[in-house]
């Protein structure tokens, strides 16, 4: 089975690559989240908030399992071909390459063309943070950290858990991925309602962000003296970011072009100091962002060719027990 879960992983990403997420397609990632606002209002009340913040948890992912589960299911009882096609399209809803590509590609071009209006408008649309105060240097910081962090959370980690178990556990590790960027907030409203999910998040991301951090490092070219070097900075860098998975890939980006990410941003008008990682060999500019692009691309292959690699292994050595 797991060849098939590699097949599919593979057409999902030509898929992904060709059309990416077409807006006006529907989308699973937009059903699991019209079905968690609807839990979210019935549940986000009273007391024992964590315990129901759990249950929209544990139903959102039941409920995503079983459907893709069951798709699947037919389709391969049809033809295992259908099987394959049908788990390639569900696992391209996971993933968001080109989408992210497209999107930091965005924000470089006004750039580019000295349009700093639209560029502001460009990146307030993929980063929470405040953005109408920002110049060049700090919106490509903006955007680079945005693409070095959706490398794994976007990419790598629902391929890596498709690898595993197929559409399902892809699909399903979106629906926490989405629990989690909808109801994970340390405020008032979802300070306890929201602790399984962002807590779970945290747990499904947590191999699959040091393998891709892993990834970056020798996929791409660093700027340390030696590639032993990059990588002995990668895990202490990743430390100083308040995520215990969001820094891997930032701490990895950050070695590999020499800069500093990370610092001041402000949220609704609230600062918000960061720790710096990275070294500043080189001030932040625009052609940074597509030098990240360009690192996204290389991880995703070696990951995808070491997911081939793991997964061939263990196909072999069950045929052979």
């Amino acid at each position: 089975m797991i060849l098939h879960h590699l097949l599919s992983i593979t057409f999902a990403l030509i898929i992904d690559r060709l059309i990416g997420d077409p807006p006006t397609w529907p989308h699973p990632v937009k059903m699991i989240g019209s079905l968690i606002l609807r839990l979210e209002r019935f549940l986000n009340e009273g007391k024992h908030r964590k315990a129901k913040g759990t249950v929209l948890l544990v139903l959102i992912l039941v409920i995503v399992f079983l459907v893709t589960w069951g798709i699947i299911l037919v389709a391969y009882q049809i033809h295992s071909i259908l099987g394959i096609a049908v788990e390639a399209m569900l696992i391209a809803t996971t993933i968001a390459q080109k989408g992210l590509k497209e999107a930091a590609l965005g924000v470089y071009q006004p750039l580019k063309d000295r349009d700093m209006e639209k560029a502001k408008q460009r990146v307030s649309m993929i980063v929470g943070r405040d953005t109408a105060n920002l110049d060049e240097s700090e919106i490509t910081r903006a955007t680079v950290e945005t693409v070095a962090e959706n490398c794994s959370d976007g990419i790598t980690a629902p391929l890596f858990w498709a690898c595993i178990g197929g559409a399902p556990l892809a699909m399903a590790y979106r629906a926490v991925n989405t629990c989690d960027s909808m109801v994970g907030y340390k405020n008032d409203q979802y300070l306890y309602f929201g602790w399984a999910s962002a807590r779970f998040d945290d747990v499904v991301n947590w191999i699959p962000s040091r393998l891709t951090g892993f990834c970056m490092m020798m996929a791409n070219r660093s700027v340390a003296e030696t590639k032993r070097h990059a990588l002995s900075q990668l895990r202490q860098e990743a430390k100083k970011h308040p995520s215990p998975n969001s820094g891997w890939g930032e701490a990895a980006v950050a070695i590999l072009l020499g800069v500093q990410l990370g610092g001041v941003n402000y949220y609704k008008g609230i600062k918000s100091d960061r720790e710096r990682m990275g070294q500043a060999i080189h001030q932040l500019q625009k052609e940074h962002i597509i030098q990240t692009n360009r690192i996204m691309t290389h991880t995703v292959w070696l990951f995808f060719i070491l997911l081939w690699i793991g997964g061939g292994c263990i196909a072999f050595t069950n045929t052979w027990s």
